[in-house]
């Protein structure tokens, strides 16, 4: 079985072939940033128009690169959200298109149910497991019990901890995109020895019960630091102030991943591992605080390779495959040429929302 998979849903147009023996055919990412860096960020309609102009090519690229004729493909996936609606439409469309040219399934795939699943590509963890899903507009805590079930332990109730760090890059200037900018500066503090905890940055609601998550306020926090330190304008201060910030991060997201973990022990079965997925999670620093939470609990700690974790189509691709495999392609789970672009798409619609605005879901 070999699926075409898409993804449009941010600033990354991607295409993958991937086949049900989890080898990657061909896995292609046109990046954006050029476009995006002068703002300092996602700029929505100049990612749909690039998506636009790019998209046709890329799969052009991907069959090329796969070796194969597009009638050999077995289904179309793409992104159907939750994401930037515009760049969501591109893909959902040629996806569509497609699998009506080719007579083959349209499979609409949940964003953050790629995420879900990708450790099942590379390493290849198997039911149930908990996810840590850490990205730019995701900030979650689920039980994966199967394909298509899941349950939300926690989720930010403000900003997502990937929007933290590239707003906490865009205050120290460290440029666009804030995470590696961020992991890179900190390095540089390590290595000359600053003490992170020396600024004295929040780690919000570290200790609480519950596993909801929350960075608004570090961001704020890491700006009042910035403004107070402004007249020095030293290197090192901003390098230790991006240190504090990702210790600040790792700290929170480690606590109530730990938290999920104490929840999750009395279900059953017994869970096999903590994933974590999503452009975070390719972090060096959050993987060592989760590493030391997973071992604590007896369980290993999967994280797919750093390509798999940031925004791609084989994950899409991956995603059709599972859910073809588990029966779950009629209309009733989601899919078929009438389905509709969503900018949300929550995977557990029975959770309730976080007490909180802006929440990512």
């Amino acid at each position: 079985m070999r699926v075409l998979g898409i993804e449009s849903s941010c600033d990354e147009t991607a295409v993958a072939i991937v086949d049900d023996g989890r080898r990657r055919l061909a896995d292609l990412v046109l990046s954006q940033l050029t476009e995006h860096r002068p703002f300092g960020g996602v700029v929505p309609e100049i990612a749909a128009r690039s998506h636009l102009g790019q998209l046709d090519r890329l799969i052009a690229r991907a069959l090329a690169q796969a070796g194969m004729k597009p009638h050999e493909l077995d289904a179309i996936a793409a992104t159907a959200g939750p994401g930037l609606i515009g760049g969501v439409l591109v893909g959902v469309t040629m996806g569509k298109a497609m699998a009506l040219a080719l007579d083959r399934p349209f499979l609409a795939i949940n964003h953050l149910e790629g995420h879900a699943l990708s450790a099942r590509l590379d390493p290849g963890v198997a039911f149930p497991y908990l996810l840590l899903l850490v990205s730019g507009g995701h900030c979650q805590l689920l039980r994966v019990e199967g394909v298509g079930r899941y349950r939300r332990l926690g989720t930010t109730v403000d900003d997502a901890a990937g929007e933290a760090f590239d707003k906490g890059a865009k205050i120290l200037g460290l440029g666009y995109p804030g995470g590696p900018a961020i992991e890179q500066a900190a390095a540089r503090a390590k290595a000359a020895g600053i003490d992170p905890d020396a600024y004295g940055l929040p780690r919000p609601m570290l200790g609480r019960p519950g596993c909801d998550f929350s960075f608004s306020g570090l961001k704020t926090a890491l700006r009042q630091r910035a403004q107070e330190r402004a007249a020095d304008g030293a290197l090192p201060e901003r390098d230790g102030l991006a240190l504090a910030l990702q210790e600040s991060i790792a700290a929170v997201l480690a606590d109530r991943t730990a938290h999920a973990l104490e929840a999750a022990a009395a279900a059953t079965p017994r869970l096999t591992a903590l994933v974590a997925a999503g452009g975070v999670a390719a972090n060096q620093r959050i993987r060592q605080a989760l590493e030391r939470v997973a071992r604590a609990h007896d369980l290993p700690l999967v994280a797919p390779p750093s390509r798999l974790c940031t925004d791609n189509a084989a994950m899409i691709a991956w995603a059709g495959i599972e859910r073809l495999e588990a029966g779950l392609t009629d209309s009733a789970h989601g899919d078929g040429l009438d389905f509709a672009a969503r900018p949300r798409w929550p995977l557990d619609p029975t959770a309730p929302r976080a007490a909180g605005a802006g929440v990512k879901a």
